[in-house]
């Protein structure tokens, strides 16, 4: 597609993977990054793939409602309960019937990995870009998403279709 505009976001979450063993069974936390590339064939009649402040709003404002400074943890995590019970926030990947709205974009992730957050975080733009005013075929191309100063993950979901 040759049109494409990039939006940035940052936020601060920790998570644990105990299903990996190694020190990632630990809860620990970084300073994620995520990078959303929407696509286009052609540009909107305002000459746009999409208007860089809408996304950049509706991506944002779920990453902080949803993950900043909280704790993405699997459905099956026995630490769920008493973090919730500490006053923490917690954010559950793999809920199957999710009471949380947001919970849904988590749903077949069963665990935090940056792979699955970038699968997440691909969800969240899908969903943020259907309800903008967007060029004719726009979409998510590209998720990026980094943990650390050197890992990174990256989910494509046009490349799926």
């Amino acid at each position: 597609m040759p049109h494409k505009i990039t939006v940035e976001h940052s936020f601060e979450s920790g998570h644990r993977l105990p299903h990996l063993g190694g020190k990632c069974v630990n809860l620990h936390g970084h300073s994620w990054s995520t990078a959303v590339t929407v696509s286009a064939p052609e540009l909107s009649p305002e000459v746009t793939v999409v208007e860089f402040g809408a996304l950049k709003v509706g991506l944002r404002r779920w990453i902080d409602e949803h993950l900043d400074h909280a704790t993405m943890l699997g459905a099956r995590d026995r630490l769920i309960e008493p973090l919730i019970a500490e006053g923490s926030r917690v954010f559950c990947f793999g809920v199957e019937r999710p009471s949380d709205v947001a919970e849904q974009y988590g749903h077949g992730l069963p665990w935090p990995t940056v792979e699955a957050v970038a699968v997440l975080l691909g969800r969240v733009a899908e969903s943020v870009l259907a309800g903008l005013p967007r060029s004719d075929g726009a979409m998510v191309e590209r998720v990026l998403v980094r943990e650390t100063r050197l890992n990174t993950a990256v989910y494509e979901p046009a490349a799926t279709r």
